[in-house]
């Protein structure tokens, strides 16, 4: 009778053991999960951490100077021909036409705009009746970008034909140049002075204008400003390229 009990006793531990095993196997494994998600493909525009942290990606991004800027863009311009970029906002979308004599400013911003740099930036400056002024942010993770991309200064590519009118866009000058008419690379304006802002012309270089949504940077223009003409409550921007 013992010897009945051992063996039907053994056969229930062997059948245990068999069960678990198999169950193990129905179930997914935690770490060949996590293994897919990490190597999914990389999108083309840099990632930016939420909250503005430091620990944004820019190890692909070829950082520029002041003697390699001119042959740099020039060079990427023959596969990056675009002059549409489509800029979207709480507000609402406006699309911006990038003028092709200008080229250095146009490659530069559709180059930035493919990095996602504007992404990680806000309309920073809001003067109502004159422009609003976008791609700047207090952001950490903005000042990595800008260290990244580059020190340089885009040379004045002024055009008579391209002045400050309304609706059309120009790039900023750093607060410090004080000697050249050089743009910033990183900072753009919209006149939303009805009768222009001409007296901008020549010191700045008009590199396009607002061909849809303009009732959008309107809108964006009659936001509440501290002292500095900072909004009081940030406008961030999606900048995409789209032709």
């Amino acid at each position: 009778m013992k010897t009945a009990y051992r063996f039907v006793f053994v056969i229930l531990i062997i059948t245990t053991i068999v069960a678990c095993k198999n169950d193990s196997k129905s179930k997914p494994d935690s770490k060949s999960q996590n293994t897919k998600v990490e190597n999914k493909d990389k999108i083309p525009k840099v990632k930016i951490p939420a909250g503005g942290e430091n620990d944004v990606d820019v190890s692909h991004i070829k950082t520029l100077t002041q003697e390699t800027l001119e042959n740099y863009l020039k060079s990427y311009e023959i596969k990056n021909p675009e002059t549409i970029v489509e800029v979207k906002t709480r507000f609402g979308d406006f699309k911006i036409q990038l003028f092709v004599a200008e080229r250095l400013h146009r490659v530069n911003f559709i180059r930035l705009t493919k990095l996602g740099y504007f992404d990680d930036t806000f309309f920073h400056r809001v003067d109502s009746g004159f422009v609003v002024q976008g791609g700047n942010s207090d952001k950490p993770s903005t000042q990595k970008l800008r260290a990244k991309i580059g020190d340089y200064l885009i040379p004045n590519e002024y055009n008579p034909l391209h002045k400050n009118k309304y609706g059309f866009v120009g790039m900023a000058k750093p607060t410090s140049q004080k000697v050249s008419n050089a743009s910033s690379p990183f900072e753009f304006y919209i006149v939303v002075k009805k009768d222009g802002a001409h007296h901008l012309d020549k010191e700045f270089t008009v590199f396009g204008r607002v061909i849809e949504g303009m009732d959008v940077v309107e809108k964006i223009s009659q936001v509440e400003a501290d002292a500095s003409e900072w909004p009081i409550k940030n406008i961030q921007m999606d900048v995409n390229v789209l032709r």
